[in-house]
């Protein structure tokens, strides 16, 4: 059985639905840059552009999970877990007219999880 690289906590998955009611389709990508950079962006699917240094790592709640490569690069043995927070980041992310930010939480993958990872995949993926 597969070890997922992506979850998603059941606050963050009332937001995404919230989200998905007025915008349709969603979608979330993680940069590596610094501040608001480091946070994940919930786009509207198909508005932000995955080129070929983006790596996909996997679907939650319905919603593909990308992450520039130099990010994946730092994080490709933490599992990540999107969640949300009070308060207002200054990016371009969906939620944010909300209230509230998403944000990830990490831990290190087990032994055993190491094993079965989800392949990722450059670029966008279908």
């Amino acid at each position: 059985m597969e070890a997922a690289r992506i979850d998603i906590t059941p606050k963050a998955t009332q937001v995404v639905d919230q989200l998905r009611e007025k915008h349709g389709a969603l979608m979330f990508h993680q940069s590596g840059g610094c501040c608001d950079g480091s946070s994940p962006m919930c786009f509207e699917k198909g508005d932000f552009r995955i080129g070929e240094s983006d790596v996909w790592l996997g679907a939650v709640h319905g919603c593909d999970f990308y992450m520039s490569e130099d990010q994946f690069e730092y994080w490709k043995h933490t599992h990540l877990t999107i969640d949300v927070t009070p308060g207002r980041g200054a990016s371009f992310s969906l939620e944010i007219p909300l209230g509230v930010r998403f944000l990830i939480r990490s831990r290190l993958f087990t032994d055993e999880e190491t094993k079965h990872l989800t392949p990722v995949h450059q670029g966008e993926h279908n």
